[in-house]
């Protein structure tokens, strides 16, 4: 099978196709035909060493197709069943070893894409807007980066729960696309804070949705509400540097920085969390529009999109 690999953490340069042996299922395991798998920044980390994985690594955390094989112990499963997983190395190839523990059904009311474009970013959304920061109705939230495959699923989750989505993002064009969301204001990130301000009377926000990092985040703590809470999920712009935790003080100001892994750990959760994010694809009230798809030999034109802000919804890699 082919796989896209890197031996050594750094730029887009550092990623190969190459062929590899057929993998085999052991015990737990799952061999599982990819049909699509997607494209995000926990990839990027992971290849620029920011998230260090072990060496050589084949790229790709999300997918989805069809059962091939598994191993003896599993059960529960057949051949040609539809499955997609979020949070599992190496779904940049043909075939993928999947821990049957981690693989969740893929609904007849939703697509195999759909379900390698919405997992990982739905099931993040879905703890963001439950758990990070419990959206309720008529809370307001700043959203930046709303136009990116992430943003637009945050958007449309925080309006179906009652929430005001005051969206950023860098072009008008970009902009429409959070407005068409439900954002209720869509403006440059210079323009965020005033957004907020006018949106909420001058009280600020009640939360901040960053996924951005060291670009945005001092607007972000300026945007929010005393006792508001501050979501800071990635880093698009580059890392945050160090700050003095007295900062906090100037609002009792909330911060956090969660990951996916502490939210679906285990099997209960992920298939909960999963069958909320598909039942809102099957409704509409999650689109998870695609905009790009790549073979494995263009993977590094993908990753130069996402990393270079060009893109919009969701970038998929099909084999």
């Amino acid at each position: 099978m082919r796989a896209v690999v890197f031996g050594e953490y750094g730029d887009r340069s550092v990623l190969h196709v190459q062929e590899r042996p057929d993998p085999k299922p052991g015990p737990g395991e799952v061999l599982v035909l990819v049909e699509a798998s997607g494209v995000n920044y926990v990839d990027v980390y992971q290849r620029d060493g920011t998230y260090q994985v072990p060496l050589p690594a084949v790229l790709g955390s999300e997918g989805a197709g069809t059962v091939l094989s598994f191993g003896d112990d599993v059960r529960g499963l057949a051949p040609g069943d539809r499955v997609a997983w979020a949070g599992v190395r190496g779904s940049h190839a043909e075939q993928a070893l999947v821990p049957a523990d981690r693989l969740v059904p893929v609904p007849g009311e939703v697509t195999t894409e759909q379900a390698a474009a919405v997992l990982l970013q739905g099931l993040t959304a879905h703890y963001l807007t439950h758990d990070s920061f419990a959206v309720r109705p008529g809370r307001v939230v700043l959203v930046h980066a709303a136009a990116g495959g992430m943003g637009l699923l945050l958007t449309r989750i925080v309006t179906h729960l009652g929430g005001r989505v005051v969206a950023t993002a860098s072009t008008p064009g970009k902009r429409e696309l959070a407005l068409a969301a439900g954002a209720v204001r869509a403006v440059p990130y210079a323009e965020a804070l005033d957004a907020v301000r006018e949106v909420t009377g001058g009280a600020g926000a009640d939360a901040v949705y960053d996924g951005v990092g060291a670009d945005t985040f001092d607007a972000s703590l300026e945007a929010l509400r005393p006792r508001g809470t501050l979501v800071l999920f990635g880093a698009a712009s580059g890392k945050v540097a160090p700050f003095d935790p007295l900062r906090l003080m100037a609002g009792s100001y909330f911060l956090t920085r969660p990951t996916l892994g502490h939210f679906i750990a285990s099997r209960t959760e992920l298939l909960e969390r999963a069958e909320t994010l598909f039942g809102w694809v099957a409704e509409g009230v999650v689109d998870p529009a695609v905009t790009g798809r790549y073979p494995l030999d263009a993977v590094a034109d993908a990753y130069a999109a996402l990393e270079g802000r060009e893109s919009t919804g969701k970038l998929l890699i099909v084999p």
